[in-house]
């Protein structure tokens, strides 16, 4: 299965307004950001143990760790979690960045250092939201780099 079914089954798979709100963020993504390359993770390590949430990622990055090792990952990440969704954007390097940037105008939302958590999308402003998302890809942290291998 390609990335674009396994995309399309894990959004399928969801609750009915949780798909609703899922597809149409996803499509507002790939508007968004139309050359990205696109991800899924389903949440398993590599002994199948569930380590984490399925996540459906956009862009292209290259993460390098301190002990030199890298590591190509997504930069824009989007989630389905047990109260709503989580849209991730990676590699911000001030963790105060996104909420003092774009928490007042983004509506009922918990913002962490690179997570924006929201029960359904008509409680944030989309505008803002599609903001944050741009300056995700846009800005890389030092010691990561993009691919024009999308």
């Amino acid at each position: 299965m390609n990335v674009e079914e396994q995309i399309k089954d894990y959004i399928d798979s969801q609750p009915e307004a949780k798909r609703n709100d899922l597809d149409a963020l996803h499509h507002h993504i790939l508007n968004t950001l139309p050359a990205c390359k696109l991800w899924f993770l389903d949440g398993k390590d590599s002994e199948g143990k569930v380590v984490s949430n399925p996540n459906i990622g956009y862009g292209f990055q290259t993460m390098k760790y301190a002990d030199g090792k890298t590591r190509d990952f997504y930069q824009i990440g989007l989630s389905a979690n047990t109260t709503g969704i989580s849209v991730y954007i990676l590699g911000i390097a001030d963790k105060k960045f996104l909420a003092e940037t774009y928490g007042s105008a983004l509506g009922k939302a918990s913002i962490t250092g690179y997570c924006i958590k929201f029960k359904k999308l008509s409680d944030i402003n989309l505008d803002v939201l599609e903001a944050a998302i741009r300056y995700g890809a846009q800005h890389l942290p030092t010691g990561t780099s993009k691919s024009s291998n999308n």
